[in-house]
């Protein structure tokens, strides 16, 4: 065998072991190269009588994160081409077979007859977890940075290689379907409790324990080979059955709200194939995952949540020629929530702090937080109490502001005044080396303005994290007029450090994620003043694709923060900058009943003690007029919804704020949640069509107001038929 991506060797017991270790990368994942060499090791393990069995491993320090979704994308190009010069039917073929390659590779190994264990260390996600799963024998190791799992439909896709048909036989179908609907990576307990997996043992032994189970006479069969086999919930149709999938399906659309056809495909595939013999039942799926794969959210969620998150993780708009410049130590300003949540992640990854409030009392809660979210994970078994002592240790909390001495970085994050940012400001500068870089997380004011405090103004950037900070993945990095490259390469090896996505815009009022979210709090705001039900208004919202509705999100982000917002603009940019429906609703809320939100128990819902949170009753009160729910249009309610986000988004294109689409589309589903299954504000509108948007927008302008007005920008790739990434491809390349 001519082997590049494995090595394989047979021991004297006559068991072979494939090592996955792929050159030049620093994680094996499928390929076309690594499925034929794969196909080569199964017909030598079958057709070599002296090998008994054969165990997979992987060479890396992590096993696999699964295929290479570029080259499924591959596919679709291949398609498009064949259907023109072949037809449709002969490309549909090609595509069908290219799709389900995978998948009969999987069932050429689990069927040859002799035994595969495989040895799984760190990550073993998607394609890689169902060739574990396709393995007659499954050891992991016990390790804090073990995951397993079927991630797919987090990109629009789901377990294509035979993934929903085997853990589906492995486990009681509900909480198959439940696995897979999540797509959440597994601990090596959690996968053993479900049954995925059959052993858990030392990093240094799994491989020796694979060989033992072979050794002392594993089958190479596979349970539902087996003529005994009975699935775990028995057959779909009985009394059994029948309890499962009327549920499962009200479960689907009260998740998805009918927006990602993949859930529903892995529902159509588990009910399908759990009805016919395994050969037949993984056709169906391949069936399913070729249509699904070729589906328009598939695409656009593959494109941005993948391949263009990815790069943007990689660095793709680091400024090139700039050594690493991940800081060592750090000093945040500020000790609030926001201040020392950054503390505790910059922490967690290892970099010093220095931790600075008004005085010792107020410093030392902004630690105490670190501790806390240290603790939480302990009880649920996540770290160790050495984990948090080493944490904390890496925290220095202080009023001292010589303390600061010797920091790579300092990040501003007081409260969002000028003049408190400004005092705080010159304080650090005072003490820092000539060369650190300062950052400032404000979340509205531009940095221009800001680095007016400096008087080394290409040292001062802005990143802006988003709440609550140990969860919320994306970092804006925010360039002021004067900022440099090399304060711009500090930035993301930061943010990188910390394991967040960021994104690089250009100074303006909102910067790129607070312009758009709040045009969608506003469209709440509106609509309430319009007299539609505030139940309806967050219902459609979420039915829109949105993870959490426009009342609800306000609550979160604090109803008094929206007024003063309101108020800075008015004086900032005059009186029509402000809607007065918003203006009166906001006053009422926050100055006549002094509803902030959940930090004070009160906004538009109520927050008992105990029990779920309800919309506050007396909103009725503040309505002028109540529409009948009946006579709304549903469809334009969700339009609304959507499209004042992506008109924004487009806006911030046009003033220079996004010169990336990538950006645009991965900072609005990480940062506001903008339906996943668009692939982002901008992909929502390439989806559509430029001069089709154009319509919609001044559709609605005319029925709701100029806030839905297409920028110039639009009108003008509306008339030439251009899409955000075929316009600015130029841009995404020199990035």
């Amino acid at each position: 065998m001519n082997l590049t991506n494995f090595q394989f060797e047979t021991d004297g017991d006559g068991i072979g072991l494939l090592t996955w270790d792929m050159a030049g990368r620093s994680m094996n994942v499928i390929t076309q190269d690594v499925m034929a060499e794969l196909n080569a090791v199964v017909d030598h393990v079958a057709g070599e009588a002296s090998i008994k069995g054969c165990v997979i491993a992987s060479g890396k320090d992590t096993f696999s994160g699964g295929a290479d979704l570029t080259m499924l994308e591959g596919f679709g190009s291949l398609f498009a081409s064949k259907a023109k010069t072949e037809g449709y039917e002969k490309a549909m073929q090609f595509f069908f077979d290219g799709t389900r390659s995978l998948s009969q590779l999987y069932r050429k190994l689990e069927t040859c007859g002799k035994p595969f264990a495989i040895a799984i260390n760190g990550t073993c996600l998607g394609g890689a977890f169902e060739l574990a799963l396709s393995c007659h024998y499954r050891v992991v190791a016990d390790g804090e940075k073990v995951r397993v799992g079927l991630p797919e439909v987090k990109v629009g896709l789901f377990p294509g290689a035979g993934g929903t048909q085997r853990v589906a036989r492995l486990m009681p179908t509900g909480d198959a379907l439940q696995m897979l609907f999540k797509g959440d990576q597994l601990r090596p307990q959690q996968a053993k409790q479900m049954g995925l997996v059959h052993e858990i043992a030392p990093a240094g032994e799994i491989v020796a324990r694979a060989k033992t189970w072979i050794k002392n006479g594993g089958k190479g069969v596979a349970p539902w080979d087996e003529q005994n086999y009975r699935p775990p919930s028995g057959k779909v149709f009985s009394p059994g059955g029948m309890m499962i999938w009327p549920a499962a399906n009200a479960i689907y659309r009260r998740e998805t709200q009918d927006n990602y056809p993949a859930v529903k495909a892995i529902l159509h595939a588990v009910y399908e194939g759990l009805q016919l013999p395994m050969d037949l039942a993984l056709r169906v799926e391949s069936r399913w995952f070729a249509k699904i794969l070729r589906s328009p959210e598939a695409r656009a969620m593959i494109r941005t949540l993948f391949v263009s998150m990815g790069e943007l993780n990689k660095g793709a708009r680091r400024p090139a020629g700039i050594p690493n410049a991940t800081p060592k130590k750090i000093g945040v300003l500020g000790a609030g929530f926001m201040g020392a949540s950054i503390a505790y992640v910059s922490a967690l990854a290892g970099i010093e702090v220095v931790l600075i409030d008004r005085d010792q009392e107020s410093a030392d809660k902004g630690k105490a937080l670190s501790h806390k979210l240290m603790t939480d994970q302990i009880m649920k078994g996540r770290a160790k109490t050495a984990e948090r002592d080493a944490l904390l240790s890496r925290i220095e909390a202080t009023p001292d502001y010589g303390r600061l001495a010797g920091a790579d970085m300092v990040i501003e994050a007081v409260f969002e005044d000028r003049a408190v940012k400004a005092d705080v400001t010159r304080k650090a500068l005072a003490v820092l080396g000539p060369d650190a870089i300062f950052a400032s997380n404000t979340s509205t004011l531009p940095i221009t303005s800001l680095a007016e405090n400096s008087s080394k103004p290409e040292q001062f950037i802005g990143i802006h994290f988003f709440s609550p900070v140990e969860r919320m993945m994306l970092v804006e990095v925010i360039m002021g007029k004067k900022t440099g490259d090399r304060a711009l390469a500090m930035a993301l090896d930061f943010v990188r450090a910390i394991r967040k996505t960021p994104i690089v815009v250009n100074d303006s009022r909102g910067f790129f994620a607070n312009r758009c979210v709040l045009n969608y709090i506003r469209e709440g705001h509106l609509m309430l003043a319009e007299g539609v039900p505030p139940a309806m208004i967050e219902n459609m919202a979420k039915q829109a694709g949105m993870p959490v509705g426009p009342l609800s999100l306000n609550d979160e982000v604090a109803l008094d923060l929206g007024w003063k917002i309101l108020q800075a603009a008015k004086k900032d940019l005059g009186e029509a900058a402000v809607d007065p429906a918003q203006e009166k609703l906001l006053d009422a809320m926050v100055n006549k009943h002094e509803r902030l939100g959940r930090k004070n128990r009160k906004g538009f819902y109520d927050y008992p003690e105990k029990g779920q949170k309800k919309l506050w009753p007396g909103l009725a009160d503040l309505q002028a007029k109540k529409l009948d729910p009946d006579s709304l249009d549903r469809e334009e309610m969700k339009l609304r919804f959507l499209v004042t986000q992506a008109v924004e988004a487009a806006r911030t294109v046009e003033d220079g704020v996004i010169v990336d689409p990538r950006e645009a589309d991965v900072g609005s589903i990480l940062g506001f949640g903008f339906a996943p299954y668009s692939g982002g504000a901008l992909s929502y509108i390439d989806g559509m069509g430029a001069a089709k948007f154009v319509a919609l927008c001044d559709r609605l302008a005319a029925k709701f107001g100029p806030r839905f007005a297409p920028p110039s920008l639009l009108r003008e790739m509306a008339s030439k038929g251009e899409t955000f990434y075929g316009r600015f491809a130029a841009a995404k390349s020199a990035a």
